[in-house]
């Protein structure tokens, strides 16, 4: 099979780095979300400001101008709260410049395409690896006026780029865009109001090792008891000492209480988010910490007990078990999930298919899964995939980082590990070499169960194709074949061949001597170059 890419190397995906945990702010008082909320407005009114300056200064960024902000913002709240805000401020302009980057990428990919295509002749056929020509005039005239535009948002994304221009907006673009479309929505303006005001809160602050309990701003108690460094403003809200604002409620983180217990018990940093559920009218106290780099285990290793091979689509996952040979183990096994609804929901489905996943590999006494190192970026261009719309929906829908994030977090907490390979022809080569082998008239084998084969073989290091090639000697006749056949291309043979059908396997002649000679063959194109085919004319008769 020629025209193949090379194939990446297979890897053991790292753990996860941080780690988060959420608990209800119950029984909050009126005076309570009068308090979190001026803090919240405050404080983000500071960080949009920030982040407004931050903008400004684009690639004269420098230290000297951080100090800067920094010290104009400790004026109005605290040290702490300053390094907070303009840590979030730099972490934010960073993700739009990466998202900048992406923009353009995606803008060129779409721009070779479109040209690739308006340079080929109309009605031209596509191969596999390219597309064709456009099927008429009129679609060549829409494209090369599409590319047009693309050349212009490239054009000015690069100019952007190159003056460190971005475009951020605190709340959320999406949440912005709705205010004009509050009826399709189901929102009156002053809902709307409310979520945008809420979005633009800013009520977290960072840990601190050596602190007490882990941080200083936002302070957590082992008994529950939250408490809040007040800003210098609104320090005339404080109900305790040193300007902090104790809630009347009480937290108890039901997973992985321990653990947090253990950090802020040793004055470990520990980070705090605060934020407000609009749709529930809920208060919610995130907490997060990091988690120290800890080596992978080697690769041998993790393929050692065999391996789970799983293949991702877009409404369930396809797993098969194999042991460390590579051979499939039981029957294949199915996870469904519905990626339909709101960003909760899909979430929900894709925790709750993971879980069914890893509760299977661990009775089955498996400590690897194997997954594809998936990226549909360049797959989702509607240049690429112009007419093929329920294509591109398919794998626009399948959330390949968040899933990737969700299988490592869960699958560290119960011990397993996960091998990365390349996704290059695992559909395809698993149904041709797997499918209908292991197909019987009481398991049907699907190409996506196929696919986990082929993606837990390649984690294992085997080839996927079931049976790996003869050494040279044994397929080759420039070495010496063992029947002393003819060499490809000869009509005639060479030698006689030992017989076959009276003797024991490698075993003596029985007579000592005797040979056979290779029989005729039947046809008239393979016939020995001794025998001469002849056809008369007439029919002889007698």
């Amino acid at each position: 099979m020629g025209g193949l890419r090379e194939l990446a190397a297979s890897f053991v995906v790292p753990g996860p780095s941080g780690v988060a945990i959420r608990d209800r702010l119950k029984h909050l008082t009126p005076q309570d979300e009068m308090v979190l909320r001026a803090v919240g407005a405050h404080q983000g009114a500071l960080a949009s400001g920030d982040l407004k300056a931050r903008c400004v200064d684009a690639l004269e960024h420098s230290a000297q101008t951080w100090a800067a902000r920094k010290r104009e913002l400790t004026g109005v709240s605290s040290s702490r709260i300053a390094g907070a805000i303009t840590k979030a401020t730099h972490d934010q302009w960073a993700l739009a410049r990466r998202c900048q980057a992406a923009h353009i990428q995606k803008l060129e990919a779409g721009i070779k395409t479109l040209r690739h295509r308006l340079s080929l002749p109309i009605g031209e056929k596509g191969t596999k690896r390219a597309a064709g020509g456009y099927r008429s005039k009129g679609e060549w005239f829409r494209k090369s006026r599409r590319l047009a535009a693309l050349e212009a948002r490239h054009a000015a994304a690069v100019a952007d780029w190159q003056t460190g221009r971005v475009r951020v907006v605190r709340g959320g673009k999406r949440l912005l865009n709705t205010r004009h479309h509050l009826t399709e929505a189901q929102l009156t303006e002053a809902q709307w109001r409310e979520r945008w005001e809420a979005g633009r809160w800013f009520l977290a602050a960072d840990g601190e090792s050596g602190k007490r309990f882990g941080n200083e701003t936002i302070r957590v108690t082992l008994d529950g008891e939250v408490s809040i460094r007040l800003p210098a403003l609104l320090a005339h809200l404080a109900n305790a000492r040193h300007g902090r604002y104790v809630l009347t409620a009480r937290i108890a983180f039901a997973h992985r209480g321990a653990e947090w217990a253990d950090r802020i018990t040793a004055n470990r940093a520990v980070a705090y988010r605060i934020h407000l559920d609009t749709e529930r009218g809920r208060w919610y106290l995130t907490a997060s910490w990091q988690r120290p780099a800890i080596q992978t285990i080697p690769l041998e290793t993790a393929r050692a007990r065999g391996m789970i091979g799983v293949d991702t689509n877009a409404d369930h996952f396809a797993a098969y078990r194999l042991d460390r040979h590579g051979s499939p183990v039981g029957n294949p096994h199915r996870f469904g999930y519905d990626l339909s609804g709101t960003a909760d929901h899909r979430d929900a489905q894709i925790r709750h298919a993971l879980t069914r996943l890893i509760n299977w590999a661990k009775r089955a006494g498996v400590t690897t899964l194997g997954i594809e190192d998936l990226d549909f970026t360049p797959e989702k261009t509607r240049e690429k995939h112009g007419r093929r719309k329920r294509f591109r929906q398919l794998i626009s829908g399948i959330p390949t980082g968040k899933l990737k994030a969700r299988l490592v977090s869960m699958a560290a907490e119960h011990g397993l590990s996960i091998v990365a390979v390349d996704p290059a022809y695992t559909s395809l080569w698993g149904a041709q070499h797997w499918q209908k082998p292991l197909a019987t008239p009481r398991r049907t084998l699907s190409r996506h169960d196929a696919a986990g084969i082929a993606i837990g073989r390649r984690a294992l290091g085997h080839p996927v194709r079931r049976r790996t090639a003869p050494p040279p000697r044994d397929q080759s006749d420039r070495v010496g074949h063992r029947t002393v056949q003819a060499a490809p291309g000869d009509r005639g043979r060479e030698g006689t061949r030992p017989p076959t059908t009276d003797r024991a396997h490698e075993g003596p002649s029985p007579s000592g001597m005797r040979k056979r000679e290779p029989s005729a063959s039947k046809t008239v194109r393979d016939a020995p170059s001794a025998q001469q085919w002849v056809q008369d004319s007439l029919m002889h008769t007698g």
